[in-house]
């Protein structure tokens, strides 16, 4: 990985860096396609799963308008891989019933996200997998999100920082081709 993708630290292990992409997103890719825009600034995402070692721990994420859009353009463009993408909003609750496909798994997607995507977010996401992928047949994951706040100095956006794992880039991230390729076997892109 170039040094440009991780400017705070030696590159850690992709998984970590897939895990990374994928607490930062709102849901996943999936969800972000329609997903109600954050407020720029820097936020604090602290996810829970059954299904990832290390979730649970918060990280924040300085955001712009770009940084959002780029990861709405990623999921448009995944959308082609599913034959159901119900989104719903109401107010400030939003609803997501998916069916995609993920290396020969039919994964099917429920989650509800309640807030106003300007001060915070809460999450909840279902997936079922069949037959199970990479022998896991569901998972669930939580997630909650507040804005803390303008980005750091010397902070741009698309900056994640990670505990223990300092900062990479998540603009730049999703540019490597080793992180694209793992964002394919994993179903997030």
């Amino acid at each position: 990985m170039s040094g440009n993708a991780i400017p705070h630290q030696a590159s850690p292990s992709l998984p970590l860096l897939a895990l990374a992409v994928a607490l930062a997103l709102p849901g996943g890719t999936a969800f972000a396609a329609d997903a109600p825009l954050r407020k720029p600034g820097l936020w604090e995402i602290m996810t829970r799963s059954d299904n990832i070692p290390g979730a649970g721990i918060a990280i924040q994420q300085c955001i712009d308008q770009n940084t959002d859009n780029l990861m709405q353009q990623r999921a448009k463009n995944e959308k082609a891989d599913c034959s159901v993408m119900d989104l719903k909003r109401a107010g400030e609750r939003v609803t997501l019933h998916a069916v995609c496909k993920v290396e020969g798994s039919t994964v099917t997607t429920d989650a509800t996200y309640l807030g106003n995507f300007e001060a915070g977010y809460k999450g909840d996401m279902r997936s079922r997998y069949s037959p199970p992928l990479q022998g896991i047949s569901e998972t669930h994951m939580t997630q909650e999100a507040r804005w803390l706040g303008a980005c750091k100095p010397g902070q741009k956006p698309g900056d994640v920082i990670m505990p223990n794992m300092g900062s990479m880039n998540l603009n730049e991230l999703m540019k490597d081709p080793r992180v694209q390729e793992a964002m394919r076997r994993h179903g997030a892109n």
